[in-house]
C-alpha cells in the first residue's frame, strides 16, 4: 500500500506522527518532488482565488501524487480546544482537494474539539480503511504519537542549548511550513548563518509554554498557530538581538498578528519579510543586510 503525503502546510508540524503511523501499518510513504515554479503553477490552477503560496504548493503536490499512490493523506483541522481556531484554509483543505480533483483515494482525519471530533478517534477511523486489525491501528497511533512528542521535545531542548551561545541571535518568527520549505527559507537561513548569526525558531518552543505566554500579549487572539508564535517572542525576548517575521502573501492571520507584534516591540530591531511568487532573492539579501547593520549599530551604541 502506497500512501502519499504532501510536504507542505501541516506536514512539518506532524511529519513524524504521520510517517511513523503509516509505516507501522506497513504502508510505503510517497512524497512529492522538491518545490519548483512548476509546482506553484499547478497549484494556481487548483487553488481558490487569493490563497497563500504554501496552499498553492500543497495543491500542486496533490496533483503530482494522484497517480503515484493508493491514498493521499489530507487532514481537516478546525480547533484544538473550545476557545481557539486555526486558519480557515485548514478547515476547508479536505473539501477543496476532493472537489478540485474528483478523487476517492483521500485519507483524512478530522480534529474539531468544538464538535467533539478528537484526534485519536479520527486516526483509528482513518487507519481502519487500510488495515482492519484495530489493535494494530491503535498500537501504530500510540507509537507514532510517542515519536512525534519526542521530536517536539528535542526541538525545544535544542533551542535551549542555543541560548548559551555568545553569537548574536535572531528569532525567526514563521510557521514551520515556511521555515522547513527550502523554496521559502533557504536563502534567508544561509545568509544569516554565513554572517555568524544564531537562528532561533519561534515554532520550536513547546506549544503549551508558547500558548500560555501569548495570553499576556493578546488574550483574545484565537488562531492557535499564531498564538504559539507570539508566545515564543515573549519567551525568547531577552535572549535575542533582533526578530525577523517571515510570511507569504496574502496570509490573513499573519498580516494582522505580525503588525500587532511589530507595534508592541520597542527595543529590538525587527524585519517583516513578505514572500510571493515574484520575490527576488537579491532583494531579500539587501533587506537582511540592512537589518544586520541595524543590530550591529545598536550594539555599538550601547557599548
Amino acid at each position: 500500500m502506497k500512501v502519499g503525503i504532501p510536504t507542505s502546510l501541516l506536514y512539518y508540524r506532524y511529519k513524524y506522527l504521520w510517517i511513523t503511523y503509516f509505516t507501522k501499518l506497513n504502508c510505503k510513504i510517497v512524497k512529492p518532488s522538491p518545490t519548483t515554479i512548476k509546482t506553484i503553477n499547478l497549484g494556481n490552477i487548483y487553488s481558490p482565488d487569493e490563497t497563500c503560496l504554501p496552499y498553492k504548493i500543497y495543491m500542486g503536490q496533490i496533483y503530482e501524487l494522484l497517480d503515484k499512490c493508493n491514498y493521499i493523506v489530507v487532514p481537516r483541522i478546525c480547533s484544538y480546544n473550545n476557545k481557539e481556531n486555526v486558519c480557515v484554509r485548514f478547515n476547508g483543505l479536505y473539501d477543496n482537494v476532493v472537489n478540485c480533483f474528483k478523487t476517492n483515494n483521500i485519507l483524512t482525519y478530522n480534529i474539531d474539539q468544538k464538535k467533539n471530533k478528537l484526534s485519536y478517534l479520527s486516526f483509528i477511523k482513518m487507519g481502519l480503511k487500510i488495515n482492519k486489525n484495530i489493535f494494530k491501528v491503535i498500537n501504530s497511533y500510540i507509537k507514532a504519537l510517542i515519536i512525534q512528542k519526542k521530536y517536539n521535545k528535542n526541538n525545544h531542548n535544542y533551542q535551549e542549548q542555543l541560548l548559551s551561545i555568545t553569537n548574536k541571535k535572531v528569532l525567526l518568527v514563521a510557521h514551520p511550513y515556511l521555515i522547513e520549505e527550502p523554496y521559502f527559507s533557504k536563502e534567508i537561513i544561509n545568509y544569516l548563518t554565513n554572517n555568524n548569526i544564531t537562528i532561533l525558531h519561534a515554532y520550536k518552543l513547546h506549544h503549551k509554554i508558547a500558548k500560555k505566554l501569548s495570553l499576556s500579549i493578546s488574550p483574545t487572539l484565537y488562531w492557535t498557530y499564531s498564538k504559539e508564535l507570539i508566545g515564543a517572542i515573549k519567551y525568547y525576548y531577552e535572549h535575542i538581538d533582533g526578530i525577523i517575521f517571515l510570511t507569504t502573501f496574502p496570509c490573513g492571520p499573519d498580516s494582522l498578528v505580525n503588525e500587532l507584534m511589530i507595534r508592541k516591540i520597542e527595543d529590538k530591531p525587527t524585519l517583516n519579510l513578505i514572500i510571493d511568487e515574484s520575490t527576488s532573492t537579491a532583494g531579500l539579501e539587501t533587506r537582511l543586510e540592512s537589518f544586520l547593520d541595524i543590530i550591529n549599530t545598536k550594539e555599538k551604541h550601547y557599548e
